[in-house]
């Protein structure tokens, strides 16, 4: 029986749950309905009193669950949509992640925040935040990619004693699928080697990483091999790995589905620039969404992201420079 992204997600929920009384979930229809996505679905009924519905007020939200992680528990909030987080960005960015700094009191508090865009979600509900997030010190900000990682990266986010913006993307929830739930897990802060290759680097994460290993599928049919690097945390970003895959090819190409002013991408390519330019044989690159809201219409949604066409494209382009 094979598992989805999404189902992952509830196992480790479940399984948080289940090893730890001071765990509990809240978040808008996250009880008995089971969430706008079914992440929590029958959690409420395995859990009583453990699976709360709240308010429409995500700054409450937020506002609770750092008192109850000062109290000692280990919330998990679910936001329905990435993009309403914002609500409550004092809550995080000024009590939340400067909590520990202020009173040396930890703030174990697990933000799941379902990000991307999906066809026709329009400006709403579509936006990727991480790079806001990753801005503020005191946060741990994750973009898992994979079903495993879907599942040991929340269970290893709870476990966490810091506040963690956990990004789940709502287009992956159903388009991956494996085999069973992963026994051990790369620890948070390390980036994965997806694919290994000599001529470009790569770098990518949450679903960009899946168009970008379809570009390397299409490029290796002409003798071209890219390494594609799954950052899998943004904050901390793992810089030591991104260093040796450029050593080894010479050139970067960094890929997110964000926009591209003062994002992931951004930090990535200025880091291999100044730390290190000796390694590079061209300029490094990135590609991102275009610099507007994201649009409702599939088609122009499909033009507005990063896609394969697009990746492939950037990187015929790095490699003959």
């Amino acid at each position: 029986m094979s598992l989805t992204y999404l189902d992952a997600i509830r196992e480790a929920q479940a399984r948080a749950l289940e090893e730890d009384p001071r765990v509990f979930i809240y978040g808008q229809d996250v009880g008995p309905f089971g969430g706008a996505f079914k992440a929590t679905k029958s959690l409420a009924e395995r859990f009583p009193g453990r699976v709360m519905d709240a308010p429409i007020s995500e700054d409450a939200m937020l506002g609770l669950a750092v008192g109850a992680a000062i109290s000692g528990m280990r919330p998990i909030i679910e936001v329905q949509f990435a993009d309403f987080s914002t609500v409550a960005l004092n809550q995080i960015v000024n009590q939340a992640a400067t909590l520990y700094w202020r009173t040396k009191v930890p703030c174990p508090v697990t933000i799941r925040l379902p990000a991307g865009g999906t066809s026709g979600s329009g400006p709403f509900h579509s936006q990727c935040p991480e790079a806001l997030y990753a801005h503020y010190p005191g946060l741990v900000v994750l973009t898992p990619a994979t079903v495993e990682d879907a599942y040991s990266m929340l269970l290893e986010a709870v476990a966490i004693d810091d506040p963690v913006i956990f990004c789940e993307h709502k287009y992956l929830y159903y388009h991956l699928k494996a085999e069973r739930l992963p026994d051990e897990a790369m620890p948070v802060g390390k980036a994965r080697i997806a694919r290994a290759g000599r001529d470009l680097t790569v770098v990518a994460y949450s679903a960009m990483v899946h168009e970008a290993l379809a570009v390397a599928d299409e490029l290796a049919s002409e003798g071209t091999e890219i390494e594609v690097v799954d950052l899998r945390s943004v904050k901390p970003l793992d810089t030591d790995t991104i260093m040796a895959s450029v050593a080894r090819t010479g050139r970067l190409l960094c890929v997110g589905e964000a926009w591209p002013w003062g994002g992931v991408t951004a930090e990535v390519v200025a880091r291999v620039a100044s730390e290190g330019f000796g390694l590079l044989d061209a300029p490094p690159q990135r590609l991102n969404a275009k610099d507007t809201p994201v649009p409702y219409h599939p088609n122009l949604w499909a033009a507005h992201r990063p896609t394969a066409r697009r990746i492939a494209m950037a990187a015929r382009n790095l490699l003959r420079s």
